[in-house]
């Protein structure tokens, strides 16, 4: 029987995998715990305490917790420690689901971060957008500005991680 497998480009050791460009880094952020959360957004705002309106594509978050926008009623909350919210079905209005080992998150920091975006998206990063779903590098993410404007966090499928991953290192070389 044939080995599929070798088609594909092994997956890297995603603890060390790091490119630099151009005083720009690449790598993962790990350790985050992730929920996709759909129904009444403000009904969980105020049971889970992260407060604000959730961030777009061009919006700049900050801290260890906030929420980022994928349509009218869903968002992407990402927190540095675990969130209290279970997962499941609240009477408040909304559904919680924990999608920590579901989504990888890549982060991008340096100067040549716009150009990357340029390349990956037809986003205009000074648009403001309601949402931080999009298209990047042909597959469907979760991107946004985190801490400052030198620098993103692109939430994507693991299974299409190593494509990502193989698409910047040929973006990048």
């Amino acid at each position: 029987m044939r080995d599929l497998a070798e088609k594909w480009p092994p997956v890297p050791d995603w603890k060390n995998a790091s490119i630099q460009f151009h005083d720009t880094t690449i790598g993962t952020a790990a350790g985050l715990s992730q929920l996709l959360v759909s129904g009444d957004i403000d009904a969980w705002s105020q049971a889970s305490g992260v407060a604000g309106s959730p961030a777009g594509a061009s919006s700049i978050v900050t801290g260890d917790r906030y929420a980022v926008r994928l349509a009218r009623d869903r968002i992407l909350a990402v927190s540095a420690a675990p969130f209290g919210t279970a997962a499941g079905w609240h009477k408040e209005g909304f559904a919680v689901s924990t999608v920590d080992t579901g989504l990888h998150i890549f982060e991008i920091d340096g100067p040549w971060m716009p150009e990357i975006l340029a390349r990956a998206t037809t986003l205009d990063p000074n648009d403001n957008t309601a949402s931080a779903a999009l298209f990047f590098a042909g597959v469907n993410a979760i991107v946004y500005r985190y801490g400052g404007t030198a620098c993103i966090r692109i939430h994507v499928d693991c299974g299409l991680a190593p494509y990502l991953w193989q698409w910047l290192e040929q973006v990048c070389s």
